[in-house]
């Protein structure tokens, strides 16, 4: 793949993403009812991106994840329960 093909493939990939999130991230702030705050957003936001790549690296570039990841993605999605967590 060419360098110009692989930025502008991976432009398709990060503009559809950055297009919900800008929004989500505004109205989930200004929202009352959501309540959630800038920092739990960002975490949020975190976790998803990361459950993005993740079925990229699978589903697109054939890599099978292993125990070692699915244990450090436990480990990181424990991280964020505890920033929920009241």
């Amino acid at each position: 793949m060419t360098p110009h093909l692989a930025v502008l493939a991976s432009w398709l990939l990060a503009l559809p993403e950055y297009a919900l999130q800008v929004p989500a991230n505004r109205w989930g702030y200004a929202n009352p009812e959501a309540s959630l705050s800038a920092t739990e957003l960002k975490i949020l936001q975190e976790c998803i991106t990361l459950l993005v790549f993740l079925a990229f690296a699978w589903l697109w570039l054939g890599e099978t994840p292993n125990l070692r990841q699915a244990g450090s993605l436990v480990l990181i999605f424990a991280a964020a329960a505890l920033a929920f967590w009241k």
